[in-house]
């Protein structure tokens, strides 16, 4: 005689009472997998908590039991490198600029030196190629115009004190005459002299406005600028009778300069950065092409 198989019913389950559409949402039980994995998390979580900083405080944070630190692993391993490259760094230091290209082992270890050092305080202005931007004031550091001058001396001069900041005495300095705004040209005078800068760099330009612009520039702006054009590296007057600009060079941006004059300030690195530091990313840029 066969047993009678009784036909199992699945257990009702409850719903949450949410619904959507008419879709109701069960509230079936988590796996249990899943409760005791996250029971175990907030356990981690806790002795987390405890053995490694964590709680943020008024001066710091909890330092936890085990008193690990990745500031004092990472300040550590600084003075690793640091204690393995003092003696290249004091010869660095000791070193005739331009003799350090001389010496493989001293110019690989200023290229690279000094390219760490450029990348993390110099390329928000001059551009991660050293490019520069023009009509912004940031120079280009890889053709052959230099305002200060180009060569190694120059550059170590230029990164240590500066140009035209306030926190460095010997800071190199220089001011053009804001002419338009001072009232020294008329807007008439402006836009002839700014005609001849145009003539003489070689641009399109109003042959009448320049030749008067002419007598005004030999009055007004030879002096720091040359007669030619050519510039003087020893004021930073730039030299206007070529294709680079700082600002820019049409007409409307020549204007500009010459109405209300330019100041550009670069910082000294001389408080932030160590005397190897300077005269590696110097050595860094001069060797990117346009150095002298």
């Amino acid at each position: 005689m066969c047993a009678k198989q009784v036909k199992k019913v699945p257990k009702q389950v409850e719903t949450t009472g949410h619904q959507w559409d008419g879709i109701e949402e069960l509230n079936n039980p988590m796996p249990r997998w899943w409760v005791w994995t996250f029971y175990a998390t907030i356990v981690w979580g806790i002795g987390y908590t405890v053995a490694y900083p964590a709680w943020p405080l008024i001066s710091g944070a909890t330092p936890g039991v085990i008193g690990a630190s990745t500031r004092a692993d990472v300040a550590a391993e600084i003075e690793r490198f640091d204690v393995a490259n003092a003696a290249i760094k004091q010869q660095l230091v000791a070193a005739d600029l331009n003799a350090i290209k001389d010496k493989p082992e001293l110019a690989s270890f200023a290229t690279n030196a000094g390219a760490a050092v450029f990348k993390t305080n110099c390329t928000t202005c001059h551009g991660s190629g050293a490019q520069g931007f023009e009509g912004k004031g940031y120079p280009s550091l890889i053709d052959d115009d230099w305002l200060w001058g180009g060569t190694m001396e120059d550059i170590h001069l230029t990164i240590t004190h500066g140009i035209r900041n306030t926190t460095d005495p010997d800071a190199r300095y220089s001011q053009m005459p804001a002419f338009g705004v001072d009232e020294l040209l008329d807007a008439t005078q402006i836009g002839q002299v700014s005609d001849y800068v145009l003539k003489i760099s070689g641009q399109e330009h109003d042959a009448a406005a320049a030749t008067a612009g002419a007598t005004i520039y030999a009055e007004n702006c030879a002096a720091c600028h040359m007669e030619d054009g050519s510039g003087d590296r020893v004021q930073g007057a730039p030299m206007l009778s070529d294709a680079i600009w700082l600002y820019g060079g049409s007409r409307e941006k020549i204007i500009a300069s010459v109405s209300t004059a330019r100041f550009g300030v670069m910082p000294d690195w001389n408080e932030r950065l160590s005397e190897d530091e300077i005269r590696a990313v110097a050595f860094y840029v001069h060797s990117l092409g346009g150095g002298e």
